[in-house]
């Protein structure tokens, strides 16, 4: 907890701490965000990397997990028309939002159900292969479905896979290590609903709780890996590999985005707006977007009122050197993958000269828009998923300086703006009535 003096003197370098601090719904555009600066701190050759290897595992993919062999073992999602659902959101922000309306459909994203499928199942994969490489019980060229043999599982299992999660990453770890054989720990804070530590337990996943949060659970995961040298932490706050995996999906997109012919340059700009907790999969996303569409894509996190660690990391430049409990603020949220009092220092620092801002965004409009977007297009997403979806109302509302700034007036006719959904289709149906009725 930093002390009063250190707050005070943070609340008159950042004069918009202190909106956020009194729970005020704000849009932060960042100043350090640069057109043409590399970061040097990641190596796009990393994502390449990890999309092959993504394409070498979908042969096991396609039969330990069936309902990826419509996509033929490749873990992605739609992207989306929501013309109904528009006519709701702009009269809800009281804004008319210009350009086409998309959203990615990570809700739906199969074997885990969330944005954190890609980077999550990636670094399980990778940690696979370069074990049955190292025992030379494979080949980079031989057909990769032969992970799915008890041979294999019963070699994994002298292994372990240990991780801290608030609910998404550790469901996503624990299927795709436990259908691999290996021994996994999810360490779980307060905040992650009882579902997922239910369903995770079946798969065979041991699940420890902590009453404290977030930051808790990871330093325990750490802790455990440090004391087993067969045991593999994956570390949500500075995981390259997960970086990597979540990073990849920019690519697909691109290719998507040309089949539905929609242009992305300088008369055509793109608008992204992803929910953000730690900052691994919204940043991974982000980074990679950016090297495909340079300044012609404008990315903005979004984060709940009580959990704005991104925003507060980056503004004042301290990263993972302050919480929202310094400022005052709970870390409580019904949006549990967003419920991070710090963010990650190495997403936050690769973030600088990559994002447009972040914003803040009330539970009651979480819970409105879920309900909303379920009646009026059918899709269910979990509240975490609706930070997403306020991102063009804080556009439209608080950010005509940024688009004059950028000189996008005349352009926001032909801009499109893309939803990011993050987590939906796992939720059990008695926990997604639930949602439905807090929304009333």
């Amino acid at each position: 907890m930093r002390e009063n003096k250190q707050i005070n003197q943070l609340y008159q370098q950042h004069p918009l701490l202190k909106k956020i601090a009194s729970l005020k719904k704000v849009l932060w555009l960042n100043p350090f965000e640069a057109r043409d600066k590399k970061v040097e701190s990641f190596s796009f050759h990393k994502v390449l990397d990890a999309e092959q290897r993504l394409k070498r595992f979908s042969s096991y993919l396609k039969i330990a997990f069936p309902e990826t062999e419509y996509c033929n073992g490749i873990i992605e999602s739609d992207i989306k028309n929501i013309s109904n659902f528009r006519h709701w959101l702009q009269k809800s922000g009281d804004v008319s939002i210009q350009g086409k309306l998309l959203l990615k459909c990570d809700h739906a994203l199969p074997i885990s159900g969330s944005i954190k499928a890609r980077g999550g199942i990636y670094e399980v994969l990778k940690f696979a292969e370069q074990l049955a490489l190292e025992n030379q019980m494979i080949r980079l060229e031989d057909d990769y479905s032969i992970f799915h043999s008890e041979s294999f599982r019963t070699f994994f299992n002298q292994y372990k896979i240990a991780v801290g999660s608030t609910g998404n990453l550790g469901l996503s770890i624990g299927i795709i290590g436990a259908k691999l054989g290996f021994q996994v720990t999810v360490h779980m804070s307060a905040d992650a609903k009882e579902w997922k530590k239910q369903l995770l337990r079946q798969k065979g996943v041991e699940v420890i709780e902590y009453m404290s949060d977030y930051s808790k659970a990871v330093e325990q995961g750490r802790k455990q890996a440090e004391l087993d040298l067969k045991c593999h932490f994956i570390d949500d706050e500075n995981s390259q590999d997960l970086f990597a995996g979540y990073a990849v999906a920019a690519l697909r997109l691109e290719k998507q985005l040309a089949d539905a012919n929609i242009k992305v340059d300088a008369n055509h700009p793109l608008f992204v707006y992803i929910p953000c907790g730690v900052g691994g999969g919204p940043g991974g996303v982000a980074y990679g977007l950016k090297q495909l569409y340079g300044e012609h894509v404008h990315i903005f996190f979004g984060e709940p009122l009580q959990s704005p660690c991104m925003l507060i990391g980056m503004m004042t430049g301290l990263h993972d050197e302050i919480s929202v409990v310094d400022i005052g603020l709970t870390n409580k949220t019904e949006a549990d993958g967003l419920a991070v009092g710090r963010a990650s220092k190495f997403v936050g620092k690769v973030m600088e000269p990559i994002i447009s801002g972040c914003y803040t965004v009330d539970e009651s409009f979480l819970f409105q828009s879920l309900r909303r977007l379920n009646e009026m297009e059918q899709i269910f997403a979990e509240p975490s998923a609706h930070a997403g979806i306020y991102g063009p109302i804080a556009l439209f509302k608080n950010g005509q300086q940024y688009i004059e700034r950028n000189q996008l007036s005349d352009k926001m006719e032909q801009a499109t703006h893309l939803i990011w959904s993050t987590g939906g289709n796992m939720v059990p149906i008695d926990q997604r009535q639930q949602y439905l009725q807090n929304s009333n």
